[in-house]
């Protein structure tokens, strides 16, 4: 009896999801804060757990009982689902037995041992929707953008898994392997009518429009100089040379993310092999291997950048281009119009007829595990192995057009009635291709492949571990070293591990071009011993059917810290009767900064990349209740924040709302690094009751509380962090992140290496995280008799009352438990459960599994009445302030035709339910397409057929 719960995930249970990932088979448990790093956009591809929404260096994985890799860089891409025997998540602090890294607790994946014989494990399963007219579609159609409508089958998925076994020299050697294949085809936003634009409110309450990046496929020209200087104009989409105001939507902008993917395109491949030689009962060879090999993408529009993103150089174009109509050299060029003076403009377009843009991710790995193991005499037993693991992943984003090439290509002229670039007659550039972006629809792939080539820049991220264990288990009993009132003797554990980690970063320069930067190699080890203790106290005797202790202890000395680590747990099991067990658990868990972490603290890199839509000081126009017609709205430019605000970041009131201060393309600079990352310190704490009533048969009831405290919480605080807090409480603590350029400005360039004109972001400690509540867990079995089999019921729930922690001593504790918004990201409802029910026919030749996933409501953080998570009454939402309970409703139907052949007949999201629909989701959920990825069904129902043959 585990004195911790402990929720497993059968081998049965995954079968009747069809997933191809393991965190498909992950994300249904209410204790996991669901991740889909393989479906939305803007991921890395790689898949990671974690619990308690803790974050996932808090989440200790094991592969049988072993680490699958190091924390930065562990992908479970390398486990194919086929393989899985189950997946047991133990909830709550373990590092006393685990080691580091197990805060929130230790996901184990146990796979099929000893496989004999010859299997193929087929899954193919795609998505079947209906499109219907909504918010979303409605407010699409009226900017001009196309939503779609009616039924779509799409995004195949297919999974192909060949294993195969034997054993040789009298069962005394057993050897299997495997090879898996997968692919996934896209599915794009304009596929889905819930995502056929991002919709947006720019104020409380306001209109619905579609979010916009300011790319038109018709182009935008902005004069630097002249009389026209600072005025935005667009070519006319109409295909005449004229330039019109620009305006959101309506042919003057585009959808820049009809392109992005509600499910990316994917390609993995898997393969391993497993042996074990058992040469006596106490020495037994063990190992393994597993490769992977996983290929997916983000998709983006073809786009050119505003100059700003280069640094502060204007564009320069001729005035006598040939492109320019009479009207548009007038404009940019006035009276030298005609001339071959050179004018200063900024411009953005979308190219037409071009490929995508896409950021391409290679994931790769191989783990190997080895050792000896045995019994040594009747009460000890020893397990001496190790771990090797190597991941990595190749980024490789397409890059930025060059800044030369495309100055070059806006310098033309005609010769012999040809359009031609002066650097080409001159022969300073000879492959130069006139750009004609004075007119709508300009693009070519000829064009595209001058002005991007060599922009493509590659990142390479190297994680290596080199774990060795010695285990020692000893039964005491059989040395008579027993209670006096038990049955069973004291059980003892020892252990010693030497684990070092190892990560390098670097890239080309291309990607330097792009993102700054260096190149790194980091290193750290640890040395650890632990002990355990099992001590059963009282058995079978009167009101005490088992009293049982249970004790544990670590210490870790880091090289790299000059303190040694101290943890520890301490468990307690009763039952006064075999049907009613007591069980409680306090650990503390001490975790040292990942390589990665003490790097991301330190190190410092710009991007444009972040959170913030832009300088909250700068007048952004917005809708606002007009105070002279109740009911109405008016357009401002008042900046979002406070002059008081404001002034907190820096700024000086004379430039309170001032244009200069807004930020090219909506996206301030953001300073990543520049911090100091220590340790942190968790208390956890489990109690909880377990019913198994004798005259009920088959049920089995749990109920635990948990309650997590993590002082000194390492973090990644996001530019939002700061943004958002200082916007809010206008406290130095938050506004601090805002370091201001002598004008005022947040936009330095980020290929300079800045000292000012930025956000900060990056990992650093901050006062203490908080997670809080109840777990419950209940199985059933109904025999309906010999003749009609039995019906099993699965049910796994949480209850979540505190989701947060307390930023800095002066700020109030902020609990994101059912809510959004307001840096409360975690999206983690209060209530949250599974209820699987399955009946099966007597010898198991058919099973009928009914899955209802529920999750509970979400409430928009102003409206939580809690002023710690921005709820004032002047923020307050009418609209899109709340999303209710949510079922999803899965179908899987199993016919073993005989002993070598089953079918799986499955319908997830059978009622092909529309996932729910919010305003302003990038900022909220890292999605553009209106809802919540992670936690609802966003694609429709998916029809699955799966199949297992043995040869």
């Amino acid at each position: 009896m585990a004195a911790a719960p402990i929720t497993s995930v059968t081998s049965q249970d995954i079968k009747q999801q069809a997933p191809l990932n393991v965190e498909e088979v992950l994300n249904r448990l209410p204790q996991v804060a669901p991740d889909n790093q393989q479906t939305y956009s803007d991921s890395d591809g790689r898949q990671r757990i974690k619990l308690r929404s803790l974050g996932f260096e808090r989440t200790l994985v094991l592969i049988d009982g072993k680490r699958i890799g190091t924390q930065n860089g562990q992908d479970t891409n390398i486990i194919p689902v086929s393989l899985l025997e189950r997946v047991d998540v133990l909830t709550g602090g373990a590092s006393s037995v685990y080691g580091s890294d197990a805060v929130a607790g230790v996901v184990n994946f146990i796979l099929k041992p000893d496989f004999e014989g010859i299997r193929l494990d087929a899954n193919y399963n795609f998505y079947q929707h209906n499109n219907t007219s909504n918010i979303v579609s409605r407010t699409a159609n009226a900017a001009g953008f196309p939503a779609a409508s009616g039924n779509s089958a799409d995004g195949g998925r297919a999974d192909l898994t060949l294993t195969a076994g034997t054993s040789l020299l009298e069962d005394r050697l057993k050897v299997s392997g495997f090879i898996n294949y997968k692919h996934v085809d896209s599915i794009g936003y304009a596929d889905r009518s819930t995502a056929a634009c991002g919709i947006v409110q720019l104020s409380k309450d306001g209109p619905v429009s579609c979010q916009y990046l300011g790319y038109p496929r018709a182009g935008s020209i902005t004069p630097q100089a002249g009389v026209a200087a600072g005025t935005r104009l667009v070519n006319n989409p109409d295909g005449t040379r004229a330039f019109i105001p620009y305006g959101t939507g309506f042919g003057t902008d585009s959808n820049y993310f009809d392109v992005y993917n509600d499910q990316r395109p994917d390609e993995r491949v898997n393969a391993g092999g497993f042996f074990t030689m058992k040469f006596s009962d106490a020495a037994e060879l063990y190992g393994s291997a597993i490769w992977f090999r996983d290929k997916s993408r983000n998709v983006y529009p073809t786009v050119l950048q505003s100059y700003a993103a280069y640094g502060s150089t204007p564009y320069q174009v001729n005035c006598n281009n040939p492109f320019l109509s009479s009207s548009q050299a007038t404009t940019l060029c006035g009276s030298a119009a005609g001339t071959s003076a050179m004018a200063p403009i900024d411009l953005s377009y979308r190219l037409n007829n071009v490929p995508t843009a896409d950021d391409i991710y290679l994931n790769k790995g191989i783990r190997g595990t080895g050792g000896i193991r045995g019994k040594l005499g009747d009460a000890w037993t020893y397990d001496l192995g190790g771990v090797y693991a190597r991941n990595q992943q190749n980024w490789t984003t397409a890059g930025q057009a060059n800044f030369t090439r495309l100055n070059n290509a806006l310098n033309v002229v005609n010769v012999n009635g040809a359009p031609t670039c002066v650097a080409a007659i001159n022969g300073t550039d000879p492959a130069c291709i006139p750009f004609d972006a004075f007119s709508a629809g300009s693009g070519s792939r000829a064009l595209m492949d001058y002005l991007f080539a060599g922009a493509a820049g590659t990142q390479k991220n190297v994680s290596k571990l080199y774990d060795g264990q010695l285990n020692i288990t000893g039964d005491l009993g059989k040395y008579g070293i027993i209670s006096p009132f038990a049955n069973d003797g004291l059980a003892v554990a020892f252990g010693t591990e030497f684990r070092k980690e190892t990560f390098a970063s670097t890239a080309d320069a291309p990607f330097r071009t792009i993102f700054g930067g260096q190149d790194i190699h980091l290193k750290q080890h640890v040395w650890e011993a632990n002990a355990e203790i099992q001590a059963p106290l009282v058995q079978d005797k009167p009101f005490v059917h088992q009293l049982q202790w249970n004790g544990g202890f670590r210490v870790s000395k880091y090289n790299v810290n000059p303190d040694r680590f101290t943890t520890w747990k301490l468990e307690g099991i009763y039952s006064p009767v075999s049907d009613i067990t007591f069980r409680g658990s306090y650990n503390k868990a001490q975790r040292a900064p990942t390589l990665v972490e003490s790097y991301q603290a330190s190190n410092i890199s710009f991007s444009r990349q972040g959170g913030s839509q832009n300088d909250f000081c700068a007048p952004v126009a917005r809708q606002i209740p007009d105070p002279n017609n109740p009911g109405q709205t008016i357009t401002t430019t008042v900046p979002l924040a406070s002059r008081d605000v404001c002034r907190a970041t820096g700024l000086a009131d004379n430039l309170y709302g001032s244009s200069t201060l807004l930020c090219p393309n909506s996206q301030c600079t953001v300073r990543q690094g520049g911090f100091n990352a220590d340790p942190e310190t968790a208390y956890t704490l489990t109690y909880g009751l377990i019913l198994k009533p004798r005259f009920i048969k088959g049920l089995f009831l749990s109920v635990d509380r948990y309650r997590v405290k993590i002082n000194n919480s390492l973090t990644y605080n996001g530019d939002s962090y700061y943004y958002d807090g200082c916007l809010r409480t206008a406290d130095p603590y938050f506004c601090s992140g805002f370091v201001r350029a002598a004008d005022g400005t947040l936009s330095a360039s980020a290929a300079s290496n800045p000292t000012s004109g930025f956000i900060r972001a990056g990992t650093t400690n901050y006062y203490y995280s908080i997670a809080r509540g109840y777990d419950f867990q209940g199985q059933y079995t109904l025999a309906l008799g010999p003749r009609f089999g039995h019906v099993d019921f699965d049910f796994n729930g949480s209850l979540t009352t505190f989701a947060g922690g307390q930023d800095s001593p002066i700020q109030p504790l902020r609990n994101c438990a059912g809510y959004f918004g307001n840096g409360c990201g975690q999206l983690l409802p209060r209530w949250a459960h599974t209820l699987r029910t399955t009946y099966n026919t007597p010898g198991g030749l058919f099973s009928a599994s009914f899955n209802w996933r529920y999750t509970g409501s979400l409430t928009n953080a102003n409206n939580s009445g809690d002023p710690a998570i921005g709820g004032t009454a002047d923020r307050a939402q009418t609209t899109f302030y709340r999303i209710g309970p949510q079922s999803f409703f899965d179908l899987a139907l199993s016919f073993n035709v005989d002993s070598r052949f089953t079918l799986r007949l499955i319908a997830n999201n059978v009622f092909d339910k529309n996932p729910p629909l919010i305003a302003n989701s990038y900022d909220i959920s890292l999605a553009h397409n209106n809802t919540f990825p992670q936690r609802y069904d966003a694609l429709g129902r998916n029809i699955g057929i799966s199949t297992t043959v043995k040869f």
